[in-house]
């Protein structure tokens, strides 16, 4: 597993940093998104769909599970807080989305990891309040490390 840690002095960091990895994105690349609430995950997925050349604007899809965008590839924003049960996915057919054309970014997706392959790209996003109330200290790991981050 190729990691490498980022570190995030605000927003503008973060949106640069989804921006990069958004405009290096293939297609069937799936990235999941850790972090709690309020830690930047929203601002990272605007960053990430601006690499994407989306000119949507992007919300958390929070009470819809999954908000779809087009752009250079189709982006499915996914935020699976509220499932119960990782079979629930099945209804909104969740493999489609994973195995088709575009890119997956799933948020709190420890909710539903047994669906996922091991083969996602895992952002973790973490406030270090010591070091300044707007640092993030982002973290990327890549199974097997087959892709450069």
């Amino acid at each position: 597993m190729s990691e490498e840690i980022i570190e995030s002095a605000g927003e503008a960091d973060t949106l640069a940093l989804g921006e990069r990895l958004g405009r290096s994105a293939s297609p069937g690349d799936i990235y999941l998104l850790d972090g709690d609430l309020g830690v930047g995950k929203t601002v990272f997925a605007k960053g990430f769909a601006r690499g994407l050349d989306i000119k949507d604007t992007i919300v958390s899809p929070t009470f819809t599970i999954v908000h779809e965008y087009d752009g250079r590839l189709r982006l499915f924003h996914f935020d699976v807080y509220r499932i119960g049960d990782p079979d629930e996915m099945y209804d909104i057919g969740f493999d489609e989305y994973l195995y088709g054309d575009g890119v997956c970014l799933i948020e709190w997706p420890e909710r539903v990891a047994e669906l996922i392959p091991d083969t996602a790209v895992r952002i973790s996003i973490e406030k270090d309040n010591e070091r300044g109330f707007d640092y993030r200290r982002i973290r990327i790991a890549a199974a097997g490390g087959e892709r450069h981050i």
